[in-house]
């Protein structure tokens, strides 16, 4: 059995200096001021990496939006909790919209966690391949700089084509794709969706995969994607880290263990939810099969 470990969104903040609060970053340390800054805690994050740390698991996936301003503090301050949660061999890594909040960060996130980013073939790109025993790990990118009140990502033509060429690669093995933005977002996120999520979609459901991991809209979601010859592939997404309680249509901090067996073509994937209560209590609120 491999046991897999998810969490996202932990939106460490800095205080970006005066000359750093042009444009995206101003309105951004408005708005946290006002009100994420009461949301995402810091001793929140603590307890819930103290509960995964308690927990049996193989390896940890984290899904982007480690920091909040892409200030060069934040990205240290993330270097240093990946570091807690094992060496880079056993913590994979992609970026969110946050990771790449203005013009000018779009390297910084290989900059301080490319050991977490890379693949077993030691090339720094996306997407990135990790082989566990039967596991193949997918990381893809969707970090990019957009304007101020987007939280848009996209792929890139390379990166989808890549993808398929790696889903063929692995075929056999019990596939996951890890990606910050969801594969399918409703409307009234237009402006937080995933650009090209329509040819990743197709990419999938031509060569398919077990599982897909994200994170981006801090709520618990299990979404089943088209795969091939008429198979689903569970995707599912997790709460930001550090939310001190629900609110807006968000979850309270959580994360998600998968417990994987089998073999090819009779895999079983089990989902243990685990999540905060309002008293600080960390406990396990779910178990789902995500054997279609």
């Amino acid at each position: 059995m491999f046991i897999l470990a998810h969490l996202s969104d932990l939106h460490l903040a800095g205080r970006p200096r005066p000359a750093e609060l042009a444009g995206k970053r101003g309105l951004g340390f408005i708005n946290w001021q006002r009100k994420r800054k009461y949301i995402h805690r810091p001793e929140v994050l603590e307890a819930i990496t103290h509960d995964l740390k308690s927990e049996p698991h193989d390896h940890v996936a984290v899904s982007g939006d480690l920091v909040n301003f892409s200030l060069d503090d934040e990205y240290r301050r993330a270097a240093a909790w990946l570091a807690t949660l094992g060496s880079p061999s056993e913590v994979s890594v992609v970026p969110g919209n946050h990771d790449a909040y203005v013009r000018g960060s779009a390297g910084a996130p290989a900059a301080f966690w490319a050991d977490q980013m890379r693949g077993d073939d030691g090339l720094d790109r996306f997407p990135y391949l990790r082989r566990r025993g039967d596991v193949a790990l997918i990381a893809l990118s969707t970090a990019l700089p957009t304007g101020p009140f987007m939280a848009t990502g996209r792929l890139g033509r390379r990166q989808v084509a890549r993808l398929a060429e790696v889903l063929q690669q692995t075929h056999g093995l019990f596939r996951i794709v890890l990606i910050h933005h969801p594969p399918r977002s409703p409307l009234r996120r237009y402006l937080r969706r995933l650009i090209d999520a329509a040819p990743l979609r197709a990419v999938l459901a031509a060569h398919g995969a077990e599982l897909l991991l994200h994170g981006h809209d801090h709520r618990r979601a299990v979404v089943w994607l088209d795969g091939p010859q008429a198979t689903k592939i569970p995707a599912v997404g997790v709460p930001s880290a550090s939310a001190r309680a629900s609110h807006g249509g968000e979850d309270a901090a959580g994360y998600n263990i998968f417990r994987i067996d089998g073999a090819g073509g009779a895999w079983r994937c089990e989902l243990l939810a685990r999540q905060r209560d309002t008293d600080g209590t960390i406990r396990e609120i779910s178990r789902q099969s995500l054997t279609p």
